[in-house]
């Protein structure tokens, strides 16, 4: 399927003849130019993950490919076209958890369950990948290239050389089999180094792409208005975690996140989710960003994902120290939230990861009477 021949490539035991490139986007056109200089047999690959229209009634995904076609066309390599939307909702790998009160993060859970899963094994019993390439900025301890590939060693995850782009978040959940045979061109290079060889290697197609932000099929769409097409309205109220007094109405905890911000109808003031009341559908809220009741002094996850290795002071029953991070780095963590994930580093690698099971106590109790529901409030929630 290669349509043309390249030479072999060989790392201490691991062959390289045939690269699978996972195309669409900037990143991955020029992580593909790259490996195409150095003379690897390449079949760029279009992965579909979604099959839905945006708020424009558009379906993304085909301008995506026709880009991912004009960019193979250009470095003369072959491409295929994979269709993985069926594995995309059957691993729930958007909607699950945010009726039970979870805040998921879909990249993760998709790089996890399908693009370094089951797109990995079919690129490599389908395609006869030998290794895939991927546009993230990540680095990896057997190279870019996999230059420094060892049969009796596992592979560390390492943060990319750019910080504002390093994507060692959301892989932290990546399989170690995956990691092993994955390459990662632009560890090195900054976006703007990415866009300036992108107009040089003449990708029109993807140079002047813009920069994707959250979730990508959601559109400019706000989240609220997303999620409503998949679940269903489930309206209850707000109340004030300090007076225990309904203060406003919502349409589903589903539509929240902890932390967030939320303009009342009727209310001036601004309040922010403190917490989300599965059982009896009330989201909590407290008034002031800074409030101490949206820091938490720790917090309980599910067994850990170690990408290497579990480290060794675990083992011995010791301390580990390294640095944790929660899409910010605050001590203590504001607004830990169910279904987000904790990361662990140690220095410039990515250890691994793990949901976050349980957020902790609040740095500052309000009193358990929060959690009861007076006369008031039930009438309040029947009016």
């Amino acid at each position: 399927m290669s349509g043309h021949e390249s030479k072999t490539h060989k790392y201490y035991g691991l062959e390289i003849g045939r690269i699978i490139g996972i195309s669409a986007g900037v990143d991955s056109a020029v992580a593909t130019f790259f490996l195409k200089l150095k003379g690897f047999n390449i079949i760029g690959v279009f992965m579909k993950n979604w099959d839905q229209v945006n708020e424009h009634g558009e379906c993304q995904t085909e301008q995506d490919f026709q880009d991912a076609k004009l960019v193979c066309e250009h470095l003369k390599i072959p491409l295929v076209d994979v269709n993985f939307v069926k594995d995309f909702w059957n691993e729930g790998v958007l909607l699950n958890g945010y009726e039970e009160g979870k805040t998921p993060i879909p990249d993760i859970e998709c790089y996890k369950k399908v693009k370094f899963n089951k797109f990995f094994h079919f690129a490599r019993s389908e395609l006869g990948a030998d290794a895939i390439l991927t546009g993230h900025y990540a680095r990896s301890s057997f190279g870019s290239y996999l230059e420094h590939y060892l049969s009796d060693q596992n592979v560390a995850l390492l943060k990319a050389r750019d910080p504002d782009k390093d994507q060692t978040f959301f892989l932290s959940q990546i399989p170690q089999d995956s990691l092993r045979r994955t390459m990662f061109p632009l560890e090195d290079y900054f976006k703007s180094d990415i866009r300036r060889i992108a107009k040089e290697a003449s990708l029109f197609a993807v140079m002047d792409e813009k920069e994707s932000m959250g979730i990508c099929f959601i559109g400019k769409r706000e989240f609220q208005d997303f999620i409503v097409e998949y679940i269903e309205n489930n309206p209850g109220v707000f109340v004030d975690a300090e007076t225990g007094k309904v203060v406003g109405k919502h349409n589903g905890i589903h539509q929240w996140t902890l932390g967030q911000c939320c303009r009342i109808s009727g209310k001036l003031d601004r309040y922010f989710v403190f917490w989300k009341g599965v059982d009896n559908n009330f989201i909590y809220v407290v008034a002031e960003s800074s409030n101490p009741v949206l820091f938490s002094g720790f917090l309980i996850t599910e067994k850990f994902h170690w990408i290497r290795e579990e480290p060794s002071q675990l083992k011995d029953g010791c301390i580990l120290e390294c640095d944790f991070r929660f899409q910010r780095i605050l001590k203590p963590q504001r607004t830990v939230t169910l279904g987000q994930f904790a990361i662990l580093y140690s220095g410039d690698e990515c250890l691994g990861s793990a949901e976050i099971t349980y957020p902790g106590p609040p740095l500052t109790f309000i009193g358990k009477e929060m959690f009861l529901t007076d006369s008031e409030t039930m009438e309040s929630c029947q009016s």
